[in-house]
């Protein structure tokens, strides 16, 4: 499965991926590119969009006032991640992006603009920090405190757009002045500028500042009163595009009988956007898209109850997108999905998650999905299998590999309960009819040898292909053994050993050879008792055809040679058998057949491919 991008570190999970009805995603680098751009923003009044666009970014650099663009260049730059950073791609590619993709992307934007964030975090090393408040998935915004060189104390802080806003008591005005900013200005910028950024499926990232005088600091500790009265600087629309092939690998786990639900941390109608063009969602369906705290309102009894399963069974069946949600919300919806008693055989769910607050979820998953590019070494250790590229098309390879195991051993299942009922009745009936088994100990021994290894490994080779994705998931209560593969159990069974009944008893006559039935207890080899063991092993050998396909198909050759392994083996094993038969006389306690004879066996052996034409 490397090949696929699947690390798999329990091979268990691979089956049960098989058998998945649903996938929690994450949105951010399995669904999308996971490579931010800043392509729209809002400063000074006025609403810019292509600013991705060199010679837009140029336009909006002329249009700013000096102070306006330094405190976009400075506030960027400072607050974030010194370990994100923009380096030289390959020849014309785009720069490589390290460290956080959307600070990664405001980077970028800061460069549009003719700045150097490399320069200005030169002027402010973070050991000359005077504070910092991290990201986290609670506050949802981080904050840098700096000594400027005028001796003013700045705190630079950028985050969810709605949230950074609420903070804000002022905003720069187009001549870089600061204005106040009321509740009805909030509104409106909502409604005009963040809604129809979150509708063309950007994230929407605000920065802001404070100063404080060097004699009045507030105390650090005290966040919530210091993280306000924010001056607004700018927002800014991060794109990250949608992977060119998630839609048509959504579609197909739709088709597999598979619920993809996308969990993401972004502004809902932006959650909204990307699922629409996922194809998680459609713009006429009744699903719901639901921010964290209103999920929670309606799966608790009461504000910061226990989650009760009876509310939480009115949810979730129709719920395919949680915007703005947690890492705890996450874990709540896998957990709520595997206790629901709604379905006959309970969901199987797997999920994908890349940092540390994910490791409960991925632990209480089926099948936990860990970010092998983006993930912690935390979220990696508490998975099943590691995404190693961080593609949720990498999940659908992953789910064909799991229904490919599941078919395999059900394969050799039906392959080897066949071999032993023909097997153990023709050697039961023959040593109680006449005396001697017509099967040879040698010749059981290399049948047993065809069975439990060659065949084995002939059916276990078989590549997973996306017919596999036809097929609903066989749920947790459905016998290994279907009734399908009973009937071809039962059928084979009954027809070889008629066959071979039909040889033991009619053979002499109706071919013309001498009776190989033992004389005075003495066992001779015999034309008679070699075209049985002929006729058995060529039967099973057409039979391993059979087994191919075990949900009844009635092309038996479909495939047959894109696997060289398969028809490799099956036909040195024919070949074998020809020469044992022809050359084995004294080992193998047989005698040559004519030409004649062998049309005869190979006419029984084909005769069970019409099985599954039936």
């Amino acid at each position: 499965m490397m090949l696929d991008n699947n690390l798999v570190r329990h091979l268990d999970a691979c089956e049960t991926m098989g058998n998945a009805t649903a996938i929690c995603s994450d949105k951010t680098g399995t669904l999308t590119t996971n490579r931010m751009t800043v392509v729209q923003v809002h400063v000074g009044g006025k609403h810019w969009k292509n600013v991705e666009n060199p010679v837009k970014a140029r336009e909006v650099e002329s249009a700013l006032p000096r102070s306006t663009k330094e405190v976009i260049l400075e506030g960027i730059s400072v607050n974030s991640g010194y370990s994100s950073k923009l380096l030289p791609g390959e020849k014309d590619s785009l720069p490589k992006q390290v460290g956080n993709k959307t600070e990664c992307g405001l980077l970028g934007f800061v460069s549009g603009l003719g700045g150097s964030y490399d320069d200005i975090r030169s002027k402010y090393p973070e050991e000359k920090f005077v504070h910092v408040y991290t990201f986290n998935s609670v506050r949802k915004n981080m904050s840098t405190v700096i000594q400027r060189p005028d001796g003013v104390i700045r705190m630079y802080t950028k985050g969810a757009s709605e949230i950074v806003l609420k903070k804000c008591k002022a905003i720069l005005n187009r001549d870089g002045e600061i204005e106040p900013f009321s509740t009805v200005e909030y509104d409106k910028l909502v409604q005009t500028v963040i809604e129809p950024m979150a509708c063309d499926g950007l994230r929407t990232i605000c920065v802001a500042y404070r100063d404080f005088q060097p004699n009045q600091l507030p105390n650090w500790d005290e966040e919530n009163s210091v993280v306000d009265q924010l001056t607004c600087i700018c927002i800014c629309g991060i794109e990250d595009p949608v992977r060119p092939e998630v839609p048509a690998a959504i579609a197909k786990c739709r088709t597999a009988g598979i619920t993809v639900r996308m969990v993401t941390g972004d502004n809902v109608n932006t959650a909204r956007s990307i699922a629409l063009k996922c194809g998680i969602i459609s713009p006429n369906d009744n699903f719901l898209v639901l921010e964290g705290k209103e999920f929670n309102r309606r799966i608790r009894s009461k504000p910061e109850g226990e989650v009760e399963q009876s509310l939480f069974d009115k949810v979730w069946p129709q719920l395919r997108v949680l915007a703005r949600s947690s890492p705890q919300d996450k874990y709540v919806l896998v957990r709520g999905i595997i206790a629901s008693k709604i379905n006959p055989t309970r969901e199987v769910v797997a999920v994908t998650g890349d940092g540390t607050n994910d490791g409960p979820a991925l632990k209480k998953a089926d099948v936990g999905f860990a970010m092998g590019i983006q993930g912690t070494d935390v979220a990696k250790e508490a998975s099943d299998i590691i995404l190693v590229d961080d593609n949720f098309n990498s999940i659908v390879k992953a789910v064909m590999w799991g229904r490919n195991v599941y078919d395999s051993i059900a394969k050799f299942l039906q392959f080897q309960l066949t071999v032993n009922v023909v097997a153990v009745f023709c050697a039961f009936i023959g040593a109680c009819i006449v005396k001697e088994s017509p099967l040879r100990a040698v010749q059981m021994l290399w049948v047993n040898l065809i069975m439990d290894t060659l065949a084995s490994l002939a059916l276990a080779t078989e590549v997973p292909t996306e017919e596999l994705l036809t097929r609903k998931p066989y749920g947790r209560t459905r016998p290994l053994i279907s009734r399908t593969m009973m009937k071809n159990i039962i059928g084979h069974a009954i027809y070889q050993l008629a066959v071979m009944l039909f040889i033991l008893f009619a053979g002499p006559t109706v071919f013309d050879i001498d009776d190989g039935r033992p004389v005075e207890n003495v066992f001779k080899p015999s034309q008679h008792f070699t075209m049985i063991f002929n006729v058995f092993v060529l039967m099973t050998l057409f039979n391993e055809i059979n087994c191919r396909k075990i949900h009844g198909e009635k092309n038996v050759f479909r495939g047959f040679f894109t696997n060289p392994i398969f028809y490799g083996i099956w036909i040195v094993t024919f070949v074998v058998q020809i020469f044992l038969v022809q050359f084995g006389s004294f080992a193998f306690s047989c005698v040559a057949l004519t030409l004649e004879q062998w049309m005869w066996c190979l006419f029984f052996g084909a005769t069970v491919l019409l099985w599954n034409q039936v």
